[in-house]
Formats: structure tokens, sequence, C-alpha cells
């Protein structure tokens, strides 16, 4: 799609430039892309050698100065994921890793007109509702409507489960006029369409019944860090599925199969293969890695798929030019993510289990109170008060990182590949 002007876009955690491209191919012109990864950042300035590309810890003022960038169009990012992954321990505001927060006040210094943050499916599970409520609280003190949405890659042609939970925020006069992107699955092809010519590229014999096999699409792509040896592609259940589909997925090839390969051979994906799989396909989104193959490979594997990156970017593009018909907002206040969470931010002081269940607009027995409380501690300072009408409860403050020299993030910095 052609626009009739672009518009300025900062994107912190950009690893390699998968959001990056869709970004720009939405009608994005990068001001700056912020990276700790350093073969991250020569991925970028090859593919890119006009972009301004900053390298460095993003929430250190030695890296790049945010004052720089006031009222931008878009900030977007994909933020450290470990604190919200289901595979991790789900740490949340605890997890020195853990930037969304700081995002969400790097946006209230910014200012930009739009916001777009996309990360792991984890952060939508019930144990962060308090989180996300939070985020939504904040991002209205701050002038903003906003929203969540879990996304499916394989609904944007991307032939890969990959479910990333986005958080979209405008001024409410531009989110008005936005919609989140309409799924299209049947447009996806399967591994074995998508694939097929690379895998046939050297002459494999194999080639077109492994294509009939790998008859659906790929699991989650999974990145992994630098902790965690070489490349392969994920964990015991995505190696399981990928068996299905006929693929080794213990380690990554250097070639496609060749000629002199058996028909029956269970064959590896290259990073090539990796790549198309999560959507850099077509001459629209032809994009090189630099470095070595295992660090070609985390670079594409912990990419967000630029299709669903250009499919986002497309309608915040057509809100901030009020594209299409208005719709009503409805109140932030209004959306509930966890009722304990809401009952006592709303109150502000404290109350027994009992006050709260009967400010609830739904039962709530003991066990849950006690499971909700249990998420809540993992994410905010709670202070307790005992009485004659037992323990009561007051909302205290927000562990996460926001910026402050205190945290625990800065005790963790001496090791950055724990932070990004």
């Amino acid at each position: 799609m052609g626009w009739s002007r672009r518009l300025t876009c900062l994107e912190i955690c950009a690893g390699a430039g998968g959001q990056s491209l869709g970004l720009e191919l939405a009608g994005f012109e990068h001001e700056l892309a912020v990276e700790l990864d350093q073969n991250a950042c020569a991925t970028l300035r090859h593919n890119r050698p006009h972009w301004k590309v900053a390298h460095g810890d993003v929430a250190s003022p030695d890296t790049w100065d945010p004052a720089a960038y006031a009222g931008i169009d878009l900030l977007a990012g994909g933020v450290p994921c470990p604190p919200f992954t289901i595979a991790g321990k789900q740490l949340g505001a605890t997890d020195e890793r853990d930037l969304f927060a700081w995002a969400i006040e790097l946006c209230g210094t910014i200012g930009p007109r739009a916001l777009l943050l996309e990360n792991v499916r984890g952060l939508s599970l019930p144990r962060f509702a308090a989180y996300r409520q939070h985020v939504l609280d904040r991002l209205a003190e701050l002038g903003y409507a906003a929203d969540w949405r879990l996304l499916h890659a394989s609904d944007y042609g991307v032939p890969q489960l990959r479910p990333r939970f986005v958080l979209v925020a405008m001024r409410p006069d531009d989110f008005a006029y936005f919609s989140w992107p309409q799924p299209h699955p049947e447009s996806t092809a399967t591994v074995g369409e998508t694939l097929l010519d690379l895998m046939a590229a050297n002459g494999w014999p194999g080639a077109a019944a492994w294509a009939a096999r790998a008859n659906d699409i790929a699991p989650t792509i999974v990145g992994g860090s630098k902790k965690h040896g070489g490349a392969d592609l994920g964990p015991t259940r995505a190696k399981r599925a990928w068996r299905l589909l006929g693929v080794d997925a213990l380690g990554v090839a250097d070639a496609a199969p060749s000629a002199n390969d058996p028909v029956t051979l269970v064959p590896k994906l290259t990073c090539d293969m990796v790549a198309r799989i999560q959507g850099w396909d077509g001459s629209e989104y032809q994009w090189e890695f630099t470095g070595r193959k295992t660090s070609n490979y985390r670079q594409i594997g912990n990419a967000f798929p630029p299709p669903v990156a250009r499919a986002l970017g497309e309608q915040v593009r057509r809100a901030l030019d009020h594209q299409g018909e208005p719709h009503e907002l409805v109140e932030q206040s209004a959306t509930t993510h966890d009722p304990v969470y809401a009952v006592l931010r709303d109150d502000g002081g404290f109350l027994t289990r009992e006050e709260i269940v009967r400010r609830l607009a739904v039962p709530l027995d003991v066990p849950a109170f006690e499971r909700h409380l249990a998420h809540l501690r993992h994410d905010f300072s709670i202070e307790v008060r005992s009485g004659r009408a037992g323990d009561a409860y007051r909302l205290g403050t927000f562990k996460a990182f926001t910026g402050q020299d205190d945290h625990l993030r800065h005790e963790a910095f001496v090791n950055p590949a724990r932070i990004s």
C-alpha cells in the first residue's frame, strides 16, 4: 500500500528487524532503533544503512536520549519476554528483565501519538491480570486509550502458530479510529508449500513427498537465548510437533538436502527456511542476517513476524490518519482484568476479604481469593493489617522496573544476557 506521507517511528528492543520491516512497509520511517544484541544491530545496519541504530541497554541514558524523540508518531517494541513466558517462572514485575512497565513510562516521557508493544502469550494469562490492568490504568493517567489483543501469526499469512499478545495505545481522538487487523487464515500456506522450493534447491529427490507430509503450519519458532546452547527448534513438545511434519528439530542445517540424500531423510531446516516460516517470504520481505549460524537462528527465531507487524502497523497508520468511521470508546476504568485488584485500587484503603467480596460483581470463595492475592503479591506490595474482623489488605506499590535506581535490574545488569 502506498502512503501519501511517512510517519516517524522509534523502536526499542528492535531485535534483527522483523517488526522494523513490517512497520516500514506500513508507512513508518525509523528515526531510531535501539537493541542490546550486537549481532542484531549489525543485521539492522546491514539491511538499512541509513537508519540510526543504537547498541546497548535501552534503559540506560548512555545508550540514547529519549528526550530527543519527544512527540514521535509511533513508539514500538518487542520488550524482553522471560518475565511472562509460559516455559519460565512467570515472575512478572519482580523479574529484573521486565521492561514492559518501563516502556509505559517511556511513553509518558516521549509522548508519542501511538504505542505498539508485543510480547508472549503468557502475558494474557490470569496470573498477569492485575499487571495488565495496571498498565491500562497508567496509560489512562498519561492520556492514552489502550487495548490488548492475542494475535496468531497464522491468521496473517505466516505458516506458524506463534501467538503474540499485543498492546496498542493512542490518544483518545486517534484511538476512536483504531480497529484490530482482520484475520485471514485461509491465505496461510502449509510448511510444505512454503518450503518446497528451498528443500528441493539442491536436487533432493524426497522434497515433493516431504512437502506433502508437512501439510500443516509450524509450531512456534523459539529463538532461545545465549545461555541455552546452540540452535534448535524448541522444547520437547515442539520437537514432537516438528517430527510429525517430517522435520528433525535437533539443530539447524547448513544447507538443504542434496541429490545424494535418501528419499526417507528427515531433514533439518536451514536458517533461510526458518526465516521464511517467520514471514520473511517474497520480494517485499527480503532481509539478510549477519553473523554465524547460531546467531542467525536466534535473531530469526526471536523476531516478530514482519507480516503481522505490517498488519498492525497499517491499522495504527489508518487510525492516526483518521481513516474510516470512528467508534465509541469504552471508559478505561470499566475494563476489568482482575476484580480484586480493581476493588483495592478504587478504595485505596484497607479492606478485609469479606469487604472485598461484597464489592465484587461475581462470587469469590476463599481459595479463589487467595489465588488472586498470591498473583497480586508477585507484582505489587500488599500491606496487611490484622484486626478483630480478620486481616485487611491494601494495595501498595507496583514492583516493576520503571526507571528507579534501586531496582533489582541494576544488580542484574552485570550479566546483560539475562536482561534482553
